[in-house]
């Protein structure tokens, strides 16, 4: 298993290129499934979720392939070439869905174009539980048939194999579910008549979806608001599609750069979708400067973090989009651990997102969890200590809290990273950060001291390592 090993305090400078959109991606190549012809993704990056969901696509009749990825490329976003040969198959099996909840997203293009589909149910993840049930909802209020059987979700068009338009609800306790959006509204766009859906995932990653599903000859609006309209069609074709910038990892890289007080330069970096981002961190005393100044900008642009000598403490609240993402909580909190003063966090997506909290706790960090929020009391330096990632942006607070640390820090499982970050160690590097990838047997282990005990006849306590 790999582990980082960081040797914290060097400061960032440099400039670095924002990936196309995990997040986007996967239900982008969902789509896919919705035609016989090719489908290509430009800039759909090379990690691990991609590549798993390639195997779930093969596994369902697909050629897969994903040209680039070769680390030291300044642009290694490549292109990603998905075409159905066979559509016999419709079971996606828990082998490849339990590496990754976001391959459920292949239910509704599979109920859609081939009128049944058999999918594992995800279970929970180490940032809680996140039921299916509001997919399902949506679904069967298009007519589908839905059963579970054996921990796997059955669901069938109804008699004549299409599905019907209706109008749907897809909010719940923690707001819309953009996987559910991505889902019932591919499901729709093959659907007879017109389907509204209500309390929509509002998410850039679904105007995304949206997009090349128009692109494939649906007919969509509204997408990006609280209600997406979409007229079916009878069939759909094939497309060719850029893909997103990633947000979620444009945040991370602003955030390591502001840790650091760094001089770094993000290119390809979607600025108009972290406004609730650039808000929190402006009142922190980190500024977010578009090289485009201009209203009318494109959704990519270049951006400079620069950063004010003390960072001041703000209250931050995690929403649904436009709010704050959850997606960049734990790294924000690595920053604000350094912050001059009590910082609150409060989680209102995952209430159980803190998996992080007590390994920056190791690093130094004054952080105290009460229910569904974290007051941080920013402090002098953090310190490097040997942490375990937890989850994919666990991780990345690590990071980040290590770049930032005084001494060397150990972080162990980041295969977590490779789900969500390309070669993040390389991308770091390049911009000046002295972190390197191990595996972790080849990390020395603290001393472990054997104490003597009533049962073993008395002698010197041997400490390892002497």
């Amino acid at each position: 298993m790999d582990a980082f090993l960081i040797e914290g305090g060097r400061r960032l400078e440099g400039t670095i290129r924002v990936n196309g959109s995990k997040n986007a991606t996967l239900p982008l190549m969902a789509a896919a499934l919705m035609t016989d012809e090719p489908v290509m993704l430009d800039d759909a990056p090379h990690l691990a979720d991609v590549r798993n969901m390639g195997l779930l696509l093969t596994e369902l009749g697909c050629r897969v392939n994903h040209a680039g990825g070769v680390p030291g490329e300044s642009h290694p976003g490549g292109m990603l070439t998905i075409q159905t040969q066979d559509e016999t198959a419709s079971e996606a099996s828990y082998d490849v869905v339990r590496t990754m909840r976001a391959s459920v997203c292949v239910l509704g293009p599979l109920l859609a174009r081939r009128g049944s589909a058999r999918v594992s149910m995800p279970g929970g993840c180490a940032i809680g539980h996140r039921p299916v049930d509001i997919h399902l909802r949506g679904l069967r209020a298009l007519g589908a048939q839905i059963t579970l059987d054996a921990g796997y979700i059955e669901a069938r068009a109804p008699r004549g194999g299409r599905l019907e338009g209706a109008r749907v609800f897809l909010g719940g306790p923690a707001g819309p579910t953009v996987l559910g959006t991505a889902n019932v509204m591919s499901a729709a766009a093959l659907a007879i008549g017109t389907t509204i859906i209500e309390s929509a995932a509002c998410e850039p990653e679904i105007i995304d979806v949206a997009d090349l599903l128009c692109a494939m000859g649906a007919r969509i609006t509204g997408a990006g608001t609280p209600r997406i309209v979409i007229e079916g069609v009878d069939s759909l074709h094939g497309a060719q599609h850029q893909v997103i910038p990633d947000r979620i990892e444009a945040g991370t890289y602003i955030l390591a750069s502001a840790i650091t007080g760094g001089d770094v330069t993000i290119e390809n970096c979607p600025i108009d979708d972290l406004t609730a981002l650039c808000s929190v961190l402006e009142d922190a005393g980190v500024h977010v400067v578009a090289k485009d100044q201009s209203i009318n900008r494109r959704v990519r642009t270049s951006v400079r973090i620069e950063r004010e000598v003390l960072l001041r403490p703000v209250q931050v609240t995690t929403q649904p989009h436009p709010g704050f993402p959850t997606d960049i909580q734990a790294q924000l909190m690595a920053l604000l651990s350094t912050a001059n003063g009590n910082s609150v966090v409060t989680e209102r997506i995952y209430p159980e997102r803190f998996m992080h909290v007590p390994e920056l706790g190791r690093m130094g960090a004054q952080v105290f969890r009460q229910g569904p929020t974290v007051v941080v009391s920013g402090v002098r330096e953090l310190v490097g200590a040997q942490v375990m990632a937890s989850d994919l942006r666990a991780s990345a607070s690590l990071v980040l809290a290590g770049l930032a640390a005084r001494g060397t820090t150990t972080i162990r499982r980041v295969y977590h990273l490779d789900r969500g970050y390309w070669h993040m160690e390389t991308q770091l590097r390049a911009l000046g950060a002295e972190i390197q990838r191990v595996n972790d047997r080849e990390i020395d282990e603290p001393p472990i001291i054997v104490t003597t005990s009533a049962a073993v006849p008395a002698r010197r306590a041997v400490v390892a390592g002497r």
